[in-house]
């Protein structure tokens, strides 16, 4: 079976547990990896109809079935993701004696993964992601870049390698035409132009807003769209600063999903490198974390040995500083910190996780929440 075919069973799973929102954008993931208008056309079709009729579920399901057995029938070309598409070797920007200075970095991106660039602000996450993304130049080491065809000039680049920032520019006329104007210029027919805009318009969950302007977008739909005008061009590489600000916690998940699954595309798999202060999120969709703290890089896998030796857990709770002690003096726990309104313990090695949660339950305390944080990047933040 296929990496394709395996796809289109886990969305039939989806439909099958009646969990039709993911399963939609699962669908469509497929759908796109087929590259075949007819089937685009039949997608298009069917976001149509969901729109139309939001609560007939089961029709819904049993058209969405209908579809995907024509789409595990479509042969897909399977993309490699090897070897790296980008490689920086001991990267260093300075801004002079007594300044800001970034690195030594050095990394490997891979495409059909997602990396989590992560650090507080003024740590030079936005540094990293232009010199990675050639806007801006760094004062030492070797940046190479691995494309399926070298680019032929700067407008070529920019279509393998993109950069979102935080904060885009505005634009003019209607969503849908401006990302009409974006597939013109690749010298696609009117037909297949409307057909593919149509078809991203649907996947990213922007079709009851497809003639809206600039204004009357949320900072989350213009987020969208900017992807959506991002992926018609098929880049290899995307970077993107800080795409979960302004969302709210549920905007954040779903976003980060469809990245996962954009990123990791059967027919058009993407190297993807995000800034957040999201930790938490990001971490869970993300092959691999990027920290930086005060310019210096930190690799997650590559733990120090003291913090090798502990386990580290995160607390939120209305209990005293005396209180959780006594409960866990049985532990003998090395650090407890009050940090930001939370409180955060050291505790041995061999500390289990499970035990301090039943000696909590135990006494009765007041969780408002608990969480490990041993292999977190949060434990950086924290120390």
């Amino acid at each position: 079976m296929t990496k394709h075919q395996q796809r289109v069973v886990e969305v039939k799973h989806f439909f099958d547990n009646k969990d039709t929102v993911l399963g939609f954008r699962k669908l469509m993931d497929c759908a796109m990896d087929t590259q075949n208008i007819d089937i685009y056309k039949e997608a298009i079709e069917l976001t149509d109809w969901k729109e139309k009729y939001p609560d007939y579920t089961e029709e819904f399901i049993q058209k969405s079935k209908d579809l995907l057995l024509k789409i595990e029938k479509i042969p897909v070309q399977e993309h490699s993701l090897e070897p790296s598409v980008l490689r920086a070797r001991n990267i260093l920007k300075s801004y002079g004696s007594n300044r800001f200075s970034l690195g030594p970095v050095s990394v490997e991106i891979n495409k059909g993964q997602v990396y989590g660039l992560v650090g507080e602000n003024g740590n030079g996450k936005t540094t990293l992601l232009r010199i990675l993304a050639k806007e801006i130049s760094y004062s030492e080491g070797e940046l190479n870049y691995s494309f399926n065809d070298q680019p032929k000039n700067d407008f070529d680049l920019r279509t393998k390698l993109v950069y979102i920032p935080q904060r885009t520019e505005k634009w003019y006329g209607s969503l849908k035409d401006n990302l009409k104007f974006v597939l013109s210029n690749y010298g696609v027919s009117p037909e297949e132009n409307e057909t593919r805009t149509l078809m991203m318009i649907a996947r990213l969950g922007l079709w009851n807003y497809k003639h809206l302007k600039w204004s009357e977008l949320s900072s989350g739909y213009k987020m969208r769209f900017e992807l959506a005008r991002t992926l018609l061009r098929k880049p290899e590489i995307l970077l993107l600063d800080e795409p979960l600000a302004n969302l709210d916690v549920l905007a954040q998940q779903v976003i980060l999903e469809d990245l996962k699954s954009i990123a990791n595309s059967v027919n058009n798999p993407i190297a993807l490198i995000l800034s957040s202060q999201q930790l938490y999120e990001v971490e869970k969709i993300s092959d691999k974390v990027i920290f930086l703290k005060n310019g210096q890089y930190k690799d997650n896998s590559e733990l120090q040995d003291t913090e090798k030796s502990h386990l580290i857990i995160e607390i939120d709770t209305t209990e005293s500083r005396e209180k959780l002690l006594e409960i866990f003096r049985d532990f003998s726990p090395e650090k407890l910190n009050f940090n930001g309104g939370i409180f955060v313990v050291y505790f041995p090695s061999e500390t289990k996780f499970s035990e301090v949660m039943k000696v909590l339950g135990n006494a009765g305390a007041e969780i408002v929440y608990i969480r490990n944080i041993s292999s977190s990047t949060r434990r950086f933040f924290v120390s």
